[in-house]
């Protein structure tokens, strides 16, 4: 891989990634053919519970935000442009002088997830999915929006601006408002064929039309650094872009993936797990609907058709929990080692129900009363709990994919994995493993290639997403996995579709 040998070959760019766990601040470093990324700071996003609300500590991101522009600035003499990406659904309101009106509320919290029936008694669940052909999850931006509505919550009833929640931080960075598209459409708000905010939706619903500002498309200017900003960082103004502004389709467009005549399912996963099959147009229909896909906007006029599942969240937070009850490190690795050696155990657990999204102080004790109620071998043990997880997510995935292949009526030729999953060999094998399929996996920053590439193409640097993938594949080196096992597998699966099926 190249390396930079003096700044002023190349061109260098930065880019922020905020996770639902944690953050970084990255600055690539490109010369025209391919870049390379250093990692100058990282933070954890640690959501605050107060009286009785999830929140995002928003500001003490932004704090964070400021400190990684100040050390760029303070290494790197030219930073072309400033780009950032986020988690999507998650959003805040602006009052009539522009200030910030309270913490957004936290996508896991229970209050707005409560809401989901009172809303499609307004709109049926169906007709919410033609208009914006999006999914249905009890997260998504339209019920918190009803819930602050039917709460008359101070925020929303002085409102005079929505913004997401990447567009208010570059609110706070340059003083304009403006959404941009691909987190917009997370709202459930969106019209995916005009890309503009569907009116008849928001009527609907009671919502006042007048907060929801100017949509733009991924790889648009928002503005330079306020002179506010400037001048506290003491640093000169910097040219801040949209780039795909949610993280998934950052990461999606990210992928160096440059292969023709094949048919590639990409599976992201983090925090949440995605399923994804890039489109050039929605695909909104009735089997659609009924098979828990739905579409989500991609970067460059792209659709995704995509279905969640809760990822490495599970094992994160069950790690909290260990740590806290054994008093010392227990690290990702030692998990990934645990599961791989444990006896076998013939449990899974339902990565839809509500059990595995909202906020659980005790995650351990949710999956073994899950498989306790479900007539299933109890886990005992951080080995045997931490295999229920990877093989659940691993069949999932199966799962899905074999729904995918239905709807777009062709056989997935191979899987692409990205995010920070990649970093787990017993997860990507296991994947690979459950579906049968050979997979690539890597790397695992690709929502922060996605943003590059955008902040790029605004730059007059590539033209589009064929360009951009080629300099990821020129960039970076992926691992390849190979299916084994396939008769352990099918034996897993045809018991995972058993217990699945007895929750219906």
């Amino acid at each position: 891989m190249w390396k930079p040998e003096g700044k002023d070959r190349v061109k260098n760019y930065l880019i922020f990634d905020f996770g639902a766990s944690n953050g970084r601040a990255s600055v690539a470093a490109f010369n025209g053919t391919e870049f390379t990324f250093e990692t100058i700071h990282r933070f954890d996003n640690i959501p605050v519970f107060a009286a009785g609300t999830l929140y995002w500590d928003i500001l003490r991101l932004f704090s964070e935000l400021k400190t990684g522009i100040l050390l760029a600035s303070k290494k790197y003499r030219d930073i072309r442009s400033i780009g950032l990406d986020t988690w999507g659904v998650d959003f805040g309101f602006l009052d009539k002088n522009g200030k910030l009106i309270s913490n957004p509320v936290h996508y896991r919290d229970a209050g707005r997830n409560s809401v989901t029936e009172e809303v499609f008694e307004i709109i049926p669940r169906k007709d919410v999915f033609k208009f914006s052909g999006v999914a249905l999850h009890s997260y998504y931006s339209i019920f918190n929006m009803h819930y602050l509505k039917k709460n008359s919550a101070v925020e929303y009833l002085n409102a005079s601006k929505f913004l997401m929640i990447p567009d208010i931080f570059n609110y706070f960075l340059t003083g304009i408002a403006v959404n941009e598209f691909t987190d917009s459409h997370t709202t459930a708000l969106c019209n995916p064929y005009t890309k503009l905010w569907d009116s008849g939706i928001i009527e609907k619903l009671g919502f006042s039309k007048e907060i929801f500002g100017r949509i733009v498309q991924s790889g648009t200017a928002v503005g330079p650094l306020q002179k506010s900003v400037s001048e506290e960082l003491e640093i000169k103004s910097i040219p801040v872009i949209a780039p795909a502004t949610h993280d998934t389709p950052s990461a999606i467009l990210g992928v160096p993936f440059v292969e023709k005549n094949v048919t590639p399912a990409f599976i992201s996963i983090g925090t949440w797990g995605i399923t994804v099959y890039e489109m050039d147009s929605p695909l909104i229909n009735d089997e659609v609907y009924n098979s828990g896909y739905a579409n989500e906007a991609g970067a460059e006029g792209k659709m995704l058709l995509f279905k969640n599942f809760v990822g490495m969240w599970l094992i994160q937070q069950c790690r909290n929990k260990w740590i806290k009850d054994k008093g010392s490190e227990i690290s990702f690795d030692d998990i990934m080692n645990s599961a791989r050696n444990a006896q076998p155990v013939d449990s899974f657990i339902d990565l839809d129900s509500s059990d595995f999204i909202v906020n659980q102080n005790d995650l351990p004790k949710v999956i073994s009363s899950f498989c306790s109620r479900t007539g299933q071998k109890v886990p005992e043990g951080i080995d045997q709990t931490a295999r229920i997880i990877y093989q659940t997510l691993a069949l999932k995935i199966k799962d899905d994919l074999e729904i995918l292949a239905g709807l777009i009526g062709r056989k997935i030729d191979y899987l692409h994995i990205v995010g920070g999953g990649t970093k787990d060999e017993l997860f990507c094998q296991w994947v690979t493993d459950a579906a049968g399929i050979p997979a690539f996996a890597g790397p695992t920053e690709t929502s922060s290639v996605g943003n590059l590439l955008m902040q790029l193409k605004a730059d007059g640097e590539i033209k589009g997403i064929e360009d951009g993938r080629q300099l990821s594949f020129n960039s970076f080196e992926v691992k390849r996995y190979k299916p084994q096992n396939p008769d352990h597998w099918d034996r897993q699966y045809a018991k995972f579709k058993s217990v699945m099926r007895s929750l219906q």
